[in-house]
């Protein structure tokens, strides 16, 4: 980067009307609304040769308008199946299904694409789209990789065969260098995985079971997103975006009638950028059960959760030591829902037994590699940010990390910035074996890895299989991964979601096994 071009990097500018102050609507005016469950249109043979005819479904990619608030107007959005999150898949383990994911977007954006940035180059078509299901162990060609975007009138067929443990999985648009915008814009949605070893633990389900999506936005005053620009006009992208309007199902303040029993709370951190630290105001605990990929070996007791972007959270509330009380879901500092607990007892013949699901940890012996890749920060003369790597490289330099298919490998995250970095694979699911700070300064002028603490193990909610691991500051994160699943090209990437339009993602390989 030359000096003059470092000295021309923008100031973020803020808006030119200032943002809705979420704090003056009224609070907890709104049902809690709950996504629609897909539903096929018929059945297709899968195309793996199985000779198995699996469930078909035709979902749309279109603009909408919803409201996010009883006395705010309807906010344009962008969304799966006409709700934001969109319609909700519930699916089996072992039982595979085909998704025809349609492209109905506009061709103009109604958010500030940044041309600068690579694969959002002017020209391109603004209504782009192509779909990831986040944690899917899912062929390579029905992946979404993020350049096979595809446009307006057109659809792509994916196939998930769902051969993976029960578990809380999430899609959303994963288009190259607009993925942030179009996340904004409201394209995710919920996949459920579900399984004989979770359906016999009895625990709370039907109307007892919800989900929660989570992700902040700023809205204007007449109730219209606002995305995040820099002082420069050529150049509009941000390092982060977070927002004060915190929604819930789509909702500002929702609020969810419950009765005095278990619940379980699927969440999901839908945040492009912000790290949710999640209580209940009564200060009650909360039993986490499961996390990325799905239940832990044990229950674990919580008074208080974070949750980076990207990270699910399987959770029972008990209510019913607190009947007739209201209880908020709270991310310090911001309310987020109201539970209202019923005053009446109720019977509740639901369980969460002291043992969940056997998981055997991953010896490091079994290793036959490790990976050293850094986090990495351009930062301008006045300590802004030009924008994030993974280990040094760009996205469209050679593919570097080629792991074979069936083989284990450790890969150390050396975070060399001061952002926590909530790091995705592809694919794969993996375990975390530990983080340990070290001198990030030695490291950066000598190349010498110097630690500064012993290593601190995972936390006990973090000892289940995972897909998306945060990264400390200043810290080596080590994570064991087990590359079982198919060959093909996948991506790996900072599920900050400006930080991987800004060539925080890189390409891997995972090469098909010899003879």
């Amino acid at each position: 980067m030359t000096p003059a071009l470092v000295a021309e990097m923008p100031h973020a500018a803020p808006p030119v009307t200032p943002n809705l102050d979420p704090t003056t609507l009224a609070r907890f005016v709104d049902p809690l609304p709950l996504p629609q469950i897909a539903q096929p249109i018929e059945h297709r043979p899968a195309p793996d040769g199985s000779g198995a005819r699996v469930p078909f479904y035709r979902l749309s990619a279109r603009a909408i308008s919803a409201k996010l608030h009883r006395d705010l107007p309807p906010t344009n959005l962008w969304s799966y199946g006409g709700s934001v999150p969109g319609i909700l898949f519930n699916t089996r383990s072992d039982q595979g299904q085909l998704i025809e994911w349609v492209n109905d977007l506009p061709a103009k954006h109604f958010l500030p694409i940044d041309h600068t940035l690579h694969g959002a180059e002017a020209g391109l078509p603004e209504g782009r789209s192509v779909v990831h299901l986040h944690g899917g162990r899912t062929p390579a060609d029905s992946d979404g990789y993020p350049e096979d975007w595809y446009v307006a009138g057109q659809s792509k067929t994916y196939f998930y065969p769902n051969r993976q443990d029960a578990a809380l999985l999430w899609y959303h648009d994963h288009a190259m260098g607009i993925n942030r915008l179009n996340i904004y814009a409201g394209m995710v949605g919920l996949y459920i995985v579900r399984d004989e070893v979770e359906d016999r633990l009895n625990l709370p389900s039907g109307k007892y079971e919800i989900p929660l999506v989570v992700m902040d936005r700023d809205l204007r005053p007449d109730g219209q997103l606002s995305y995040p620009v820099s002082a420069d006009p050529a150049r509009p992208w941000v390092p982060e975006a977070f927002g004060e309007a915190h929604l819930v199902n789509g909702k500002l303040f929702p609020f969810l009638d419950v009765e005095a029993r278990r619940y379980r709370l699927r969440i999901l951190n839908g945040a492009n950028g912000r790290f949710y630290r999640l209580s209940l105001s009564n200060g009650a605990e909360m039993l986490q059960i499961g996390s990325d990929q799905g239940l832990l070996s044990a229950p674990v007791a919580v008074n208080y959760l974070q949750l980076a972007p990207g990270e699910r959270a399987d959770l029972v509330v008990d209510f019913a030591a607190h009947r007739g009380q209201q209880i908020l879901l709270q991310s310090e500092p911001f309310d987020l829902m109201q539970f209202r607990v019923g005053a009446d007892t109720v019977s509740d013949t639901s369980a969460v037994p002291a043992s969940l699901r056997p998981i055997q940890r991953i010896p490091e012996s079994s290793a036959v590699l490790t990976r050293r890749l850094t986090l990495d920060e351009n930062l301008n003369r006045v300590a802004e940010s030009m924008g994030m790597l993974l280990n040094k490289t760009p996205w469209h330099a050679s593919v570097t990390e080629k792991p074979v298919l069936n083989t284990t490998e450790i890969w150390e995250l050396v975070n060399l910035t001061e952002d926590v970095h909530p790091i995705h694979l592809h694919m794969v699911r993996f375990q975390i074996l530990d983080r340990r700070r070290f001198d990030a300064f030695d490291y950066m002028t000598a190349g010498k890895l110097r630690f500064t603490s012993p290593p601190m193990p995972p936390d006990a909610n973090e000892l289940g299989w995972k897909d998306t691991v945060r990264v400390n500051s200043k810290t080596v994160t080590r994570i064991i991964v087990p590359f079982v699943g198919y060959a093909g090209r996948y991506v790996w990437h900072c599920h900050i979601l400006e930080h991987e339009d800004n060539e925080m993602m890189r390409p891997y390989d995972i090469l098909p096994t010899p003879g």
